[in-house]
């Protein structure tokens, strides 16, 4: 098995527009990592899938907005969430790729076009009273009856809003991502949708463009196709 090869990257391009890119390769997977705005760096994307969490626009980089950047002192206001992305990538996103599934659609929805296939995951602390939100919603391109499952809220906390790794999985479960194809997050973040590839036998594209934010997930998805090759 190996990642693209250069020629298949157009690394030239990518560095044209700053980027760094790495391919990192495992038993089962491999990824390719690009740290870049996805819009300059969209022709490289060759997907099955987009899986994806953008930002959503309502102000949850804020300090102490919620209990992530409560409890890690390395998430101070940084505006990161002040808006959500324009309308142009918006509307090019879905079209990345013959299925997408994007996490917060609820926030852009103006955007996307009208869905059947709505995923809503449903948070332990529903119906406690409990201050967050007892489910976040995610659009998709498919036709199927809506879905929710009940899942952790958090399982780590390299990144303000982590997602845990078994709600990326279920996701491109329910979009039937078969095993070897290969799926692209351009808002990577810390790398969780490209861990979830890697523990289900699929291939990964992941693109950010924050440079702490893009290491992160350089070594941490690094870390698991080590631990994929014992």
């Amino acid at each position: 098995m190996s990642a693209p090869t250069p020629s298949d990257c157009n690394q030239d391009a990518a560095r044209a527009h700053g980027s760094s890119l790495q391919r990192l390769v495992g038993r089962h997977s491999w990824a390719l990592l690009i740290n870049a705005d996805w819009m300059d760096v969209r022709e490289q994307i060759k997907a099955s899938a987009i899986v994806t969490d953008p930002p959503y626009g309502i102000q949850a980089d804020k300090a102490k907005a919620h209990s992530s950047i409560r409890d890690n002192e390395a998430w101070p206001e940084s505006k990161w969430d002040e808006s959500r992305p324009a309308e142009s990538y918006l509307r090019l996103l879905p079209t990345l790729a013959p299925m997408a599934a994007i996490w917060g659609g609820n926030y852009m929805a103006d955007c996307l076009p009208a869905s059947s296939g709505w995923l809503v995951w449903r948070k332990p602390q529903a119906e406690t009273g409990f201050s967050l939100a007892d489910c976040e919603l995610c659009w998709t391109t498919e036709s199927f009856a809506a879905r929710m499952k009940t899942m952790p809220r958090r399982d780590g906390n390299l990144h303000p809003t982590q997602k845990p790794v078994i709600v990326m999985a279920w996701t491109m479960d329910c979009l039937k991502v078969p095993q070897g194809a290969t799926v692209c997050d351009p808002y990577m973040g810390s790398g969780t949708t490209g861990i979830a590839c890697i523990r289900t036998g699929r291939n990964f594209i992941g693109i950010e463009r924050d440079a702490a934010h893009y290491k992160t997930a350089c070594d941490r998805i690094a870390h698991e196709l080590d631990g994929a090759l014992l």
